[in-house]
């Protein structure tokens, strides 16, 4: 079986892609839970850890990870977490990238 790799089939939109999700987490407020008020990719993985350990608590979790280890949650749980985070801003980039589209297409 051959190799396959996950590829872009626009290499050069990666960067576009992210420089998105920066914006859509700024005007989603992410940023303010570390104190910051834009997003970018200085702090972005402190953006998301913070608000993991947020929802977390939220969700009652935070008595099982350990030290920052979340080996002893359930796949469950820590998808509980990660949608809450990332749902609202995946929904968010879908919406504005049908905007956009809509917006540019040739009539």
């Amino acid at each position: 079986m051959p190799n396959r790799q996950n590829k872009l089939l626009v290499p050069a939109a990666d960067s576009r892609l992210d420089a998105l999700k920066y914006e859509i987490a700024s005007e989603l407020g992410y940023p303010l839970h570390v104190g910051e008020r834009v997003a970018t990719p200085q702090n972005w993985n402190r953006i998301l850890d913070q608000m993991k350990y947020e929802i977390a608590h939220e969700l009652g979790l935070t008595p099982h990870i350990k030290n920052g280890y979340w080996g002893d949650l359930s796949s469950r749980a820590c998808g509980a977490v990660g949608g809450r985070i990332g749902g609202k801003l995946g929904g968010n980039m879908v919406r504005q990238m049908i905007m956009f589209a809509e917006q540019n297409l040739l009539k």
